[in-house]
């Protein structure tokens, strides 16, 4: 007969259970939070280099194909400007515009594919993660403006510094609305053919009515109104704005292709443009992180 030692445990004793800690939320882990998500979005987006290599054809269609066959039709000769100029404003912004909705896919693709759940369990706030989807769509989008607007020597836009600047701060800016706009969609959305579809249905519109292919001046009332409530046009106007500050062009082509953006009558300023920009910036994300909580 065997007698159980006291070195042995007992049949009937439970395994001990060890506790596991979650550290409280700071607003240090959402910090980091925000860098770790943006820096994936940028790891992400150099693993594709297809998609790094595609970056120029579309705007090389708008700009060498469609501008150099409107420069033929357009009362230009003599004035030393080509319709691929004007054109050019218009590209570098779409590059931003496709590339800051199309970064935002990324959440449904998340979702999808339950890595975006595990996200969600770390202890920060989903603030954090929204912010952090935002700045590297932006960055991203705005990257791939860079490359765009390298190839302004092509089009007759000088590489003036101070041009270079600006044009980069006004496209990260649109870049960052676009893709807050972006992430706003993709908050409840499920799949991911639902979310590319409403892309390309939303897309194409606020291109075209944004003044990108043809100048915002004799436009027909119906399309005025539609130019005007079109936040990409607040984009558009200061980048084509700051391209033709730096031509040396006739006053009656300067007033043609570059009018501006009115109100009735009253021409609004390119601060008050990019303020715009701003705003709708800042809503967009305001509401982005409120579907975003609703949603998960």
């Amino acid at each position: 007969m065997t007698t159980t030692t006291e070195t042995e445990p007992a049949a009937n004793a439970r395994p001990e259970v060890v506790g596991v800690v979650v550290p409280a939320r700071s607003w240090r882990h959402d910090l980091r939070a925000i860098k770790v998500v943006w820096h994936r979005e940028l790891i992400r987006f150099a693993a594709d280099r297809l998609r790094i290599a595609t970056v120029f054809i579309q705007p090389a269609l708008f700009l060498f194909v469609l501008g150099s066959g409107l420069s033929s039709i357009t009362r230009t000769s003599g004035s030393g400007f080509s319709f691929r100029t004007f054109v050019f404003p218009g590209a570098l912004c779409m590059t931003v515009l496709f590339t800051a909705m199309f970064s935002a896919a990324s959440i449904v693709w998340d979702r999808e594919f339950g890595f975006l759940r595990e996200m969600l369990v770390a202890p920060v706030s989903r603030a954090s993660i929204v912010i952090g989807k935002c700045l590297g769509g932006a960055t991203v989008a705005g990257f791939q403006g860079l490359m765009v607007l390298a190839l302004c020597g092509l089009v007759g836009v000088p590489y003036s510094p101070v041009l270079l600047v600006t044009i980069i701060g006004e496209l990260l800016l649109l870049a960052f609305t676009l893709t807050a706009f972006g992430v706003m969609m993709a908050a409840r959305i499920q799949q991911l053919q639902a979310f590319m579809a409403l892309n390309q249905m939303l897309l194409m519109p606020m291109f075209f009515l944004s003044g990108a292919l043809y100048p915002l001046s004799r436009l027909p009332a119906w399309l005025k109104v539609l130019t005007r409530i079109n936040p990409v046009t607040y984009a558009v106007d200061p980048v084509r704005h700051e391209v033709f500050a730096h031509l040396s062009l006739p006053p009656l082509i300067r007033q043609t292709y570059d009018p501006g953006v009115t109100w009735d009558g009253w021409h609004v300023p390119v601060g008050i443009e990019l303020l715009i920009i701003a705003v709708i910036g800042a809503v967009m994300l305001m509401i982005a992180i409120l579907e975003f909580d609703r949603a998960e």
